[in-house]
């Protein structure tokens, strides 16, 4: 009897040891051990990245000091063809008109939409400095997100503009008062952190215990949410979801807007204020298609994945989509926008003759 029980004490105490030995081993090597060995009641203590790597553009990597300087020039574009516009309409009291306001808010939108990836983007393409922290990447995603939101919004409002201006030009003061666009403005704004807050809060707390390279040139929340170890499924569908409706139901109205601004021009009786009306609105159609067609031909291939498209050509879509709208929208507004188009070059001969005179 004590020989069977001194038996039992022995295989105990080993169970025990192994246990021991066991528990040091998993402390040891805690990084190593992935939430589905853990469970998920343990998915709450792993710990997030300090920073992960960019890798700029998977594949194209030959091609990266190429791109590297079209993005600065494009960048360089950006930023003196907006903050010319909005120098101009600040400047000028006869622009101080809804469809101007409107269009300063857009350069300062497409400013910053561009200053949030493309001076990192430059820096990976050209020295390989592809290290990003933790919460400026977060920031970075937000930011992105949260100008595309508010452009699609501006675009909408635009539009309306433009149907107020050509169908409704007796009232067209009525209408877009001072308080009013302030009340459009903030509606759009809020409408957009509405529907980007939950997307950044949903990406942000997933488990990250694998790898931290992002195989994307900025922070694109479909390129974070592969690196985590739960399902990224929910954040993917929710922004595809969420944009599709939110550009869907903007898409829909600005065309609605078009139609019954086509039936009011072509109603006109004189060439001349048809060819006014419809050169009025072109830029703004123009503006549209710069913004609408890459932004949603992105948003699908990466939704689709690279089976489908291929991974280089989802960061390229991805890249352009954030730098192309910015560097060419002050380009159509000042080439087909007469008045603005003088302000702007007078604004130019005055800074430099006062330059030159200063100099002599």
């Amino acid at each position: 009897m004590q020989y069977t029980e001194h038996i039992k004490c022995d295989v105990c105490s080993q169970e025990v040891l192994d246990c021991i030995v066991l528990l040091h081993h998993l402390y040891i090597n805690r990084k190593e051990v992935s939430p589905v060995m853990l469970g998920p009641a343990y998915n709450h203590t792993m710990e997030t990245p300090a920073s992960f790597l960019l890798v700029g553009i998977p594949g194209l990597q030959s091609s990266h000091l190429w791109l590297a300087i079209s993005l600065s020039a494009m960048y360089i574009i950006a930023l003196l063809g907006n903050t010319l516009i909005m120098t101009a309409i600040w400047m000028d009291s006869t622009l101080h008109e809804p469809m101007y306001c409107f269009l300063c808010v857009l350069a300062a939108v497409d400013i910053i939409m561009a200053s949030s990836v493309v001076p990192k983007m430059v820096s990976i393409f050209c020295s390989g400095e592809s290290s990003i922290s933790f919460n400026a990447c977060f920031t970075q995603m937000f930011f992105v997100h949260l100008a595309t939101a508010v452009e699609t919004g501006l675009l909408l409002t635009m539009a309306f503009d433009c149907y107020a201006a050509i169908c409704k030009p007796l009232h067209y003061k009525r209408i877009l008062t001072p308080l009013v666009m302030l009340g459009m403005s903030m509606t759009i704004t809020i409408r957009a952190i509405i529907a980007i807050t939950p997307l950044s809060w949903m990406v942000s707390h997933l488990p990250f215990c694998g790898s931290n390279v992002v195989l994307h040139s900025y922070c694109e929340h479909i390129a974070l949410a592969r690196l985590a170890c739960a399902d990224p499924v929910p954040s993917s569908l929710y922004s595809l979801i969420g944009s599709s409706i939110m550009v869907g139901s903007d898409v829909a109205f600005i065309a609605v807007s078009y139609i019954l601004i086509l039936r009011a021009v072509f109603g006109l009786s004189s060439k001349t204020a048809q060819l006014k009306a419809l050169s009025t609105c072109g830029s703004h159609v123009g503006v549209m298609a710069l913004y609408y067609l890459p932004g949603m031909a992105s948003i699908y291939a990466a939704w689709l994945g690279q089976d489908i498209v291929p991974l280089h050509t989802q960061v390229l879509l991805a890249d352009l989509y954030v730098i192309i709208p910015a560097t060419l929208n002050p380009i159509i507004y000042g080439m087909r926008t007469k008045q603005l188009r003088e302000r702007i070059w007078s604004y130019l001969m005055h800074v430099l003759f006062d330059h030159s005179n200063l100099g002599s």
